[in-house]
């Protein structure tokens, strides 16, 4: 494993120590609830196998390259997104341009966070349910898994203290050690749930629902619009988190390589979390559990994996329990490799903008992306539905675009030129090299104005 240099450009930045490092740090970020959550929930509500063909197709259409795009913009400036994407740019009025989409990512991150720590803290919530229910607490138990107010504000506050503890460790302590602890851990738990479940009578109808599309859903509007928002929200585009992640990163590593290496880690988790979820949705109707109401939609689809998998794991007997807990114990894992990245990006801002410390501008983010969850929280049937539409259907695609446009538009191409040649074994008459500048300036702008201009329809 080669190590990476770690000349830096601020006393205040930090970078990754190794290329396994990155990759598990960025896969964290991409893999989360976005996957074990996210994506099993829109499949189960999008056509199944429709939605996960267009999903494909777009992750490596759209995803893949907008990923190197943030990645490269990233590494270039060596600062964060505000500051990286303005110093792309030639004229004052440009620059400025660039410091407004950088901001919009950073706002966007918190705004993902405030509904994130919300869903994060139930993940906790529902591990601690099963152990409190083995030891007789009854009364702890139920509590732990209603949709209390009181319950909601708790564990929304304990998810985020533990997020600003590993963010305040810097990136090699904090952001890297963990993720290379968690994600190897998450794989393994997921695989485990996915054997256990697809061995269990009625999963066969959930691997067809999954695996077999239906063709005549592929150009749904609503399926296109929930595999948009599933791609960027999947991959953390468009809400600064992979352009810090890049910032991080030396000059010679080939970030094509590293974002192949990413989508793929990434698409691979929401494939195999797709296997775990819908069949255990055909298991449960197998078993009496009602999933899906009298005109064939979802029931509680927002809610799908804390209402149909309790109601499945309750027909196990006695292993309900350790199957309950090692489930939600598996989203807690996803959902802090996500959540680090989230937090990690107006974090990175506030650090490099203000002479404050990592600890005291992780602890003043952490309060405000707190209170913002918190405000959900008080106004749940509002809001709830409102930041997560408003953020991973319009806000990330239409950063993404601005992306697009400064990588491929603002960029001159001397200076992309010379970005590439820096990356060690890779030169810029290579057919992917010659290929992507191109893409991403025609191609990635077009597809995200359609689909975006589709979901304002």
């Amino acid at each position: 494993m080669s190590t990476i240099s770690t000349t830096i450009e601020s006393p205040k930045r930090g970078q990754f120590s190794s290329k396994f490092g990155f990759i598990m740090a960025a896969a964290g970020s991409a893999v989360g609830v976005g996957n074990i959550w996210g994506f099993p929930t829109q499949a189960a509500s999008n056509g199944g196998g429709a939605f996960l063909l267009v999903y494909l197709v777009l992750i490596f259409m759209l995803g893949y390259p907008m990923l190197i795009a943030e990645l490269m913009i990233g590494r270039h400036g060596q600062t964060n997104p505000a500051n990286a994407l303005s110093k792309l740019a030639k004229t004052k009025s440009v620059k400025l341009i660039g410091i407004t989409i950088g901001l919009a990512a950073i706002v966007t991150s918190a705004l993902i966070f405030s509904f994130y720590g919300i869903l994060s803290g139930w993940f906790i919530s529902n591990t601690l349910a099963p152990i409190a229910e083995m030891m007789g607490a009854t009364t702890t138990a139920s509590w732990l898994v209603d949709m209390s107010l009181s319950r909601n504000v708790v564990f929304t506050v304990i998810f985020a203290i533990l997020t600003i503890l590993v963010i305040q460790q810097g990136v090699q302590d904090g952001i890297e050690k963990w993720s290379k602890r968690l994600m190897p851990l998450l794989f393994l738990m997921l695989i485990a749930a996915m054997l256990y479940i697809v061995t269990q009578p009625g999963a066969e109808l959930g691997l067809r629902a999954l695996l077999i599309p239906d063709f005549s859903r592929i150009m749904d509007r609503d399926v296109l619009i929930a595999a948009l928002g599933q791609t960027f929200f999947s991959l953390s585009l468009g809400s600064g988190c992979m352009m810090v992640y890049g910032s991080y990163l030396n000059k010679k590593e080939n970030i094509a390589k590293l974002a192949a290496q990413v989508t793929l880690m990434d698409t691979a988790v929401a494939f195999v979390a797709g296997m775990v979820v819908l069949p255990a949705m055909y298991v449960a109707a197998h078993n009496g559990v009602e999933i899906f109401a009298a005109d064939g939609s979802l029931l509680s689809s927002d809610t799908l994996v804390f209402t149909v998998l309790p109601a499945l794991f309750a027909t196990m007997g006695a292993a309900q329990y350790p199957v309950s807990v090692l489930f939600f114990a598996l989203l807690f894992v996803a959902a802090l490799t996500s959540a680090i990245g989230m937090m990690e990006s107006p974090t990175s801002y506030l650090t490099e903008r203000t002479s404050m410390t990592r600890k005291k501008a992780a602890c003043i983010v952490g309060t405000i992306v707190t209170s913002l969850s918190l405000v959900i929280v008080f106004n749940f049937s509002t809001l709830f539905g409102f930041v997560i539409t408003l953020t991973t259907q319009y806000a990330q695609p239409l950063i993404s675009l601005g992306v697009a446009v400064f990588a491929g538009w603002v960029w001159s191409r001397k200076g992309l030129m010379a970005e590439i040649r820096e990356q060690e074994g890779v030169t810029e008459h290579s057919l992917f090299w010659k290929i992507w500048p191109v893409y991403v300036k025609f191609v990635c702008p077009v597809l995200v104005l359609i689909l975006v201009f589709t979901s304002f329809q």
